[in-house]
């Protein structure tokens, strides 16, 4: 059985039974994409960023690893890519925790550019942490990169011998760009502060160069020593957005990823399509008019363009009381996702991004310890606006990743931490608020040494298939003018709903009564943080339009 002795020099431990001696495959067998080019294109395994050529790796040879510290207490392993296609070299090696399954996708390169001189072996290594001496010890190395070229990831050997000048390779300067620290480390080592943590372009979006490698950095708190600064890679393409889907692969991506959505069985508050909600009544109010609200057409025609998010008018629901009432509960057989495609990471992934609407979006619930206590008016909005995006890789056509929007925010899962039904991504939105969740249950935003917080609950009800008719792409700028008709109410700017207008201390006070002072002076500040009264905005007023997705760490 093989073994694996921590960095701390402890007794070996076994790693068999963990999630990452398991690779990652999806549940069904992956489809193949509608072909387009004999070279190059979405899902042919190579893109051009500009006479650097960059190939997706997904098999390693693990290198080192450890059973102990990080996350969920499970250790981390370290793995470099094998076999490196002919021609191509290795950028860096790769980390994952060990607590899922393996996952892992880094870049190789080969100089396209028929110079030379784009890609250039290290002059030398710096040890820049060791977690302990020879026989099961962990050594990590900075590339010495010669003038004008930058290292894109680091080696690990498990002896004090240096790796080979053949192991890892540069990238000059102008095909790299600046990167971060990509969330929570993978592993991290009380000893001298030393965490290692995957890396991500600094700037992200639409029109970002930047390319995420797969490599990973490292952190040493202690170290006296220049800090081990990395790059990402660069698309310096003229056309980096070659390797996007066309259309009709947008569609095969849809048929192959597109989310399956429960709702929670007590939550009266559904979703609708948007036609649906015009047509039942909702509409458009212009501040200061005497005229009274104006209904708005069914495919959203007459409502202003631009603008921005100025107040001078907004959406709201009938004024009929029964009506209301009955638009509030939406219309689930009619419910639909509109998606946005767009190109991320220097156009070598796509992101696609469901947006869902509701009409209405129930009150707040707090969790006192063991008691569930509805908040009142607070929470309540007109017109509710969520998201899920999925991230797909342009070299391979794999889901790589999807995006789960929770309220205000919301958080990256990896594509072995979701749940399938086929191939497709299983999503839980939660009562009420429909903030989305890998795994139904609770879970708590709050203090967790007061045992305060909102409750966002999540349970198998009703399903939202977004398979099949149930998906409407509504923009794809990429692919150029005229591919796809973006709706007239994608280009309302103002609030899709009214103001809310209340006194946040009373409604506390008035729902949450029984409390000690500090608890309810605590609940209020939550919900100060969490919630806003502003209506909120449609999809193309979202900071994630043309931005990569906002996440804790943002």
């Amino acid at each position: 059985m093989p073994t694996s002795k921590s960095c701390f020099g402890c007794m070996p431990r076994t790693t068999a039974a963990l999630p990452v001696e398991r690779s990652f495959d999806l549940p069904a067998t992956m489809q193949s994409w509608p072909y387009v080019r004999a070279y190059g294109g979405f899902a042919k395994g190579t893109i051009d960023l500009g006479g650097l050529e960059a190939r997706q790796v997904s098999t390693f040879a693990k290198v080192w690893s450890t059973a102990q510290g990080g996350q969920d207490g499970l250790g981390a392993a370290i793995f470099k890519p094998s076999p490196v296609p002919a021609g191509f070299r290795a950028l860096g090696h790769y980390a994952q925790p060990n607590n899922r399954s393996l996952f892992g996708h880094v870049l190789v390169a080969r100089d396209a550019s028929g110079t030379g001189a784009l890609l250039a072996s290290p002059l030398d290594y710096t040890l820049v942490w060791s977690s302990g001496q020879d026989g099961g010890a962990g050594f990590f190395w900075l590339p010495v990169t010669p003038d004008g070229y930058r290292a894109v990831g680091v080696a690990v050997t498990t002896t004090k011998d240096k790796p080979s000048l053949d192991e890892i390779v540069c990238v000059r300067a102008d095909f790299t760009d600046a990167c971060e620290d990509d969330g929570e480390p993978v592993w991290s080592s009380d000893k001298d502060g030393f965490s290692a943590t995957t890396l991500r372009p600094a700037v992200r979006g639409v029109d970002a160069r930047g390319v995420r490698a797969g490599t990973f950095g490292v952190h040493v708190q202690s170290s006296t020593a220049a800090p081990t600064t990395l790059a990402c890679l660069k698309n310096n393409s003229g056309a980096y957005t070659s390797c996007m889907p066309d259309l009709a692969q947008v569609h095969a991506i849809l048929a192959a990823y597109s989310p399956q959505v429960y709702l929670h069985p007590d939550d009266p508050y559904l979703p609708s399509s948007v036609p649906w909600y015009f047509e039942n009544g909702a509409v458009l109010y212009q501040n200061g008019s005497q005229a009274g609200p104006t209904p708005v057409a069914a495919d959203g025609s007459n409502l202003p363009q631009g603008g921005g998010n100025d107040g001078a008018y907004w959406l709201d629901l009938p004024a009929d009381n029964g009506q209301r009432e009955r638009v509030k509960k939406g219309d689930l057989a009619g419910a639909k996702a509109y998606v946005q495609a767009k190109p991320m990471l220097g156009g070598t992934a796509t992101d696609l991004a469901f947006w869902f609407f509701y009409p209405f979006n129930g009150p707040a619930r707090a969790k006192v310890g063991p008691l569930t206590i509805p908040l009142g008016m607070i929470g309540e909005h007109v017109g509710d606006w969520e998201h899920i995006t999925l991230r797909v890789s342009n070299f391979s056509g794999e889901l790589l990743r999807a995006y789960l929007s929770q309220h205000s925010t919301g958080a990256w899962v990896e594509a072995p931490q979701l749940e399938y039904i086929g191939n497709r991504p299983v999503v839980y939105a939660s009562r009420s608020g429909h903030a989305f969740y890998p795994r139904e249950g609770l879970v708590l935003q709050g203090d967790s040494k007061l045992g305060v917080g909102i409750g966002n609950d999540s349970a198998k009800g009703s399903m939202l298939d977004t398979g099949g008719g149930l998906c409407e792409v509504v923009s794809a700028e990429y692919l150029g003018a005229g591919k796809v008709a973006e709706p007239a109410w994608l280009g309302f700017e103002r609030g899709w709903g009214p103001k809310e207008e209340y006194d946040i201390g009373r409604e506390i006070n008035r729902a949450a009564r029984i409390l000690p002072r500090k608890m309810k002076e605590r609940l209020a500040e939550l919900v100060k943080k969490l919630f806003v009264g502003e209506g909120p905005t449609g999809p193309k007023m979202k900071g994630s339009w043309r931005n990569d997705e906002r996440d804790p760490k943002n």
